[in-house]
């Protein structure tokens, strides 16, 4: 959401304030920019947003492709790409520490041993010309320096098996996986070191039914059984409604409603929002056709002004498409960015009561 509008709505909050990081928060961005440069064009990834994430609690990031959420992710662990992408203003604190500031050298040994990452393209990710068990065994000696390369062998192998990877197949290359087999590797790959975050970027997108239940089960194992805390990314609604304890949808790079799961599913306020549920089949529905969210993302490179949805929204007026866009509070922790709640609302209740 905006940034200091976000920040103040959210000041009274037992777990947000702006001395939060001092007192034990584990992770909590504020008013996070990020951009992207190439030649005289500025992307604006993301602009702006704010949001705490409680240890051992999970937070899911909603929204199309192209609206920023992956780059939040990849701020977080620091591995934006080192020419045309930059930080520019805001803090990550994890730990008490702000990672935006922390060295390189800190930086190396937290990524993978404290904060880990499920990437959606494994494709990219895994090293073409490794075998499987050894990328994943070089990550498990990486953090843990005292094991031998054959503890770090039978660890990887024990986790590629919980992923549905026999340990016939641990010494083939990525070449020789399918995109779904790759991507279960990438799923053990950043579970194989019990992280205290694990940011998972649309981690089942690749994988059928069955093997995406069983990585949404090893998830949840390991955040009960070692308190690992969750970042989400992804356009399933299924999926937050699984795992997530609270959403914050995204919209060309910010935040454009936020709340718990409860209030978020029994209450969508923002006109995007309530697109994004519309377009989700419901087996309780009469056969009733699907509502697509007309239009597209903006271009990040241009963005418009006022509210970023103003060119998509059924709701939208004269006042939308300038100016700052005010954040209204719906009780609880549920915000809503948006000029025209109450005509949204109405409008929510009459189509209701058809």
């Amino acid at each position: 959401m905006k940034e200091k509008e976000f920040e103040k709505k959210h000041d009274h909050r037992e777990h947000h304030h702006h001395d939060g990081h001092r007192d034990g928060e584990f992770l909590s961005v504020k008013d996070l920019t990020v951009e992207y440069t190439s030649g005289k064009q500025v992307v604006h990834a993301v602009n702006g947003i704010s949001f705490d994430i409680k240890r051992g609690h999970s937070l899911g990031i909603v929204g199309e492709s192209g609206c920023g959420k992956s780059t939040v992710a990849k701020a977080i662990l620091r591995i934006l790409p080192d020419h045309g992408a930059r930080i520019a203003g805001g803090e990550i604190w994890y730990k008490g520490r702000d990672l935006v500031s922390e060295p390189e050298k800190r930086m190396e040994h937290i990524r993978g041993a404290e904060i880990s990452m499920i990437f959606q393209d494994p494709m990219t990710a895994l090293n073409p010309v490794k075998k499987i068990i050894d990328q994943i065994s070089s990550v498990i000696r990486l953090h843990n320096p005292g094991m031998t390369k054959k503890e770090a062998e039978e660890q990887g192998i024990k986790m590629l098996r919980r992923v549905g990877i026999g340990e016939d197949r641990v010494r083939d290359y990525p070449h020789q996986f399918s995109g779904g087999m790759q991507q279960r590797v990438e799923v053990a790959i950043g579970l194989s070191c019990n992280p205290d975050l694990l940011l998972a970027d649309e981690p089942t997108t690749a994988l059928d039914v069955t093997i995406q239940a069983q990585v949404l089960d090893l998830i949840r194992d390991l955040m009960r059984e070692k308190g690992t805390t969750l970042l989400l990314i992804t356009h399933n609604l299924g999926i937050v409604a699984e795992m997530c304890d609270d959403v914050a949808v995204f919209y060309g790079g910010e935040i454009v409603e936020y709340g718990s799961k409860r209030e978020i599913f029994k209450n969508p306020s923002h006109p995007y929002t309530i697109g994004l549920f519309g377009a989700v089949p419901s087996l309780t529905g009469e056969g009733e056709r699907l509502k697509p969210v007309e239009g597209i993302m903006p271009d990040p490179s241009d963005l418009p002004l006022g509210c970023k949805f103003h060119t998509r929204c059924p709701y939208a007026t004269e006042a939308c498409s300038e100016g700052e866009v005010p954040v209204v509070q719906l009780g609880g922790t549920h915000y809503c960015q948006c000029h025209n709640i109450e005509a949204v609302k109405a409008a929510q209740e009459k189509e209701a009561a058809k």
